[in-house]
């Protein structure tokens, strides 16, 4: 496995028209992080976190988001085949492994990474390079075969759904991880199925492509007609070397933000899963832990993870969103980006780090960052949390991933959603959201999930939009065509009126159990207590206002 100081430095950046391959570590001559248009928002972390930081990331190259324009416009570029062998070629000469050799095979991950996050939105392919001889090379080198044909079941199913388009139904259910004939069994099926190539090459080409078309999917358009992204899209791909968070007892994944997205607090918040890797926290499908948990189960790499944490909150100024990996007791960091946050974490949490004596961001910066639309938006999120205080009994609990508390019909699935469009109020309730669900999402007011973590797709992307959301709500069972409460007492049928609450975590069925309350609240005393932070941001905003004002009349 490849070890923290490995790099692609022997291979230089390889640049044509409007093609261009860049190592992780290549010298830009400006720093990294300010690239996202030309490496994406994902390769403009990697570069910064390999060269400026000298972190613990993967080694590997960058397809820049250009070479995705002319492919989109073009199709794929002649000389593209070999300036991606090329560095394939550099990075296994840097880990002492080859790309397709049956002994001792390189595996890569290919994600996409667009110049503005789109977390979820764009695909991604892990244990790329896998095959019939490959795999039994990776068993014996690994000493666990357990561990390398769960790697190449997840590569047929990954490459299968993502690459070739077929649904995840078509393929069948998931083999048990520890039971390596039934494992076989699934990889032979799903082969069965559709023709996935053994070469690696054309494997890595197909993965290449997709990631570059995924940027024409529904999701994507929608997500990006959500955020208001101008222009065509397009992303980078990232090809990197493969760590593995399913290799044994002291391996795992995870997601976890520097400081809470939720609320602003200076405190750790994600989401950890042993012996799984990046795609199984995010996805929403698996029952993640809180991130506490790695602290409780390997101290040493929680203790390191904890400094990287710092050291990126300090470098970015910033809430970071950080993915890690830990492979047989060793971080590895595959990804860093400004994290996406309530209105009300907004500014708690610029308010904070402004006034900590060693931290970069100014006060000015500070007032920039939280603009007066989203103090407005913190400020009404308070007050309504406060005028809800009333809960009555709640059919169902779940994980508050995004707060606010809004009341909607209840649909089961995106397109439904999609097609009532604005003019009913709708909360979406899903087994589990994918990235597939966001056309649904975006005509929401409230999102539920039976399944996922804090940190999975739907609950980043609600985050980011300011959707309330209750995830990982385990005791509704919930399909296509309605859901029930685990002890069938309760039932919501598609139109039933359903309320949530993103902070709490908890479901009711019917309308607000607070709004027939009433009554009033003192807004101030409120605003004091729960967010004293807007009062002083307010404050730096006027003294900020005041001073421009100032420099005007100077000026003139």
């Amino acid at each position: 496995m490849p070890s923290p100081s490995a790099t692609a430095s022997d291979t230089p950046a390889t640049v044509t028209d409007h093609v261009a391959v860049f190592p992780f570590d290549h010298d830009h001559g400006v720093p990294a992080r300010t690239l996202a248009d030309l490496l994406g928002g994902k390769g403009a972390g990697l570069a910064e976190m390999t060269s400026a930081l000298e972190l613990p990331v993967p080694p590997g190259f960058t397809i820049t988001v250009g070479t995705c324009r002319r492919y989109l416009s073009e199709g794929w570029p002649t000389e593209l085949d070999a300036l991606v062998a090329e560095h394939v070629g550099a990075l296994g000469r840097v880990l002492g492994r080859r790309f397709g050799d049956a002994g001792d095979p390189l595996l890569l991950a290919v994600r996409s990474g667009a110049p503005r996050s789109m977390p979820g939105m764009l695909d991604t392919v892990l244990n790329l390079g896998l095959n019939d001889e490959t795999v039994e090379g990776l068993a014996r080198v690994s000493g666990d075969p357990r561990f390398a044909w769960d790697c190449y079941r997840r590569f047929v199913r990954m490459y299968a759904t993502t690459v070739l388009g077929v649904a995840p139904a078509t393929l069948g259910d998931e083999a048990p991880a520890d039971d390596v004939a039934g494992v076989r069994a699934e990889i032979a099926r799903v082969r069965g199925t559709v023709e996935i190539p053994a070469d690696p090459q054309a494997q890595l080409r197909g993965a290449v492509e997709a990631v570059f078309r995924s940027c024409g999917s529904d999701r994507a358009r929608a997500y990006a007609q959500r955020e208001k992204l101008a222009g065509a899209l397009a992303t980078a791909v990232n090809v990197q070397a493969m760590v593995f968070g399913n290799r044994g007892g002291e391996s795992g994944t995870g997601v976890v933000f520097t400081r809470d997205p939720a609320t602003g607090e200076a405190r750790r918040y994600g989401d950890y899963l042993p012996r799984a890797q990046g795609e199984d926290v995010v996805s929403g499908t698996a029952r993640t832990q809180p991130i506490d948990t790695l602290r409780a189960e390997l101290p040493a790499v929680w203790e390191h993870l904890d400094t990287v944490l710092g050291r990126l909150e300090h470098h970015y100024a910033d809430i970071c969103d950080v993915e890690f990996t830990v492979e047989q007791g060793r971080l590895w960091v595959l990804q860093t980006r400004v994290g996406k946050r309530s209105a009300v974490a907004a500014v708690r949490a610029a308010v904070q780090m402004a006034e900590e004596a060693d931290s970069p961001l100014t006060r000015e910066q500070a007032v920039e960052r939280v603009d007066a639309e989203v103090r407005t938006t913190a400020r009404q999120a308070v007050l309504a949390a406060a005028a809800t205080q009333q809960r009555g009994d709640a059919i169902a609990h779940g994980l508050g991933a995004s707060p606010g508390r809004v009341t909607g019909k209840a649909v089961f699935s995106s397109d439904e959603a999609a097609d009532a469009g604005d003019d009913e109020e709708l909360v979406l309730i899903r087994p589990e959201t994918s990235p597939e669900d966001v056309p649904g999402m975006a005509v929401s007011v409230g999102v539920v999930t039976g399944t996922g973590g804090l940190v999975s797709h739907a609950a980043v992307v609600a985050r980011g939009w300011g959707l309330p959301a209750v995830v990982g709500a385990e005791d509704l069972v919930v399909t296509a065509e309605g859901a029930r409460t685990a002890d069938g007492l309760h039932t919501i049928a598609p139109g039933d009126l359903v309320t949530l609450d993103g902070t709490t975590g908890e479901i009711w069925l019917g309308g607000d159990p607070a709004a027939a309350e009433g009554g009033t609240v003192d807004e101030e005393a409120v605003l004091a207590q729960h967010l004293p932070e807007l009062a002083v941001l307010e404050s730096w905003s006027a003294s900020v206002s005041h001073s421009g004002a100032a420099g005007a009349v100077v000026a003139e």
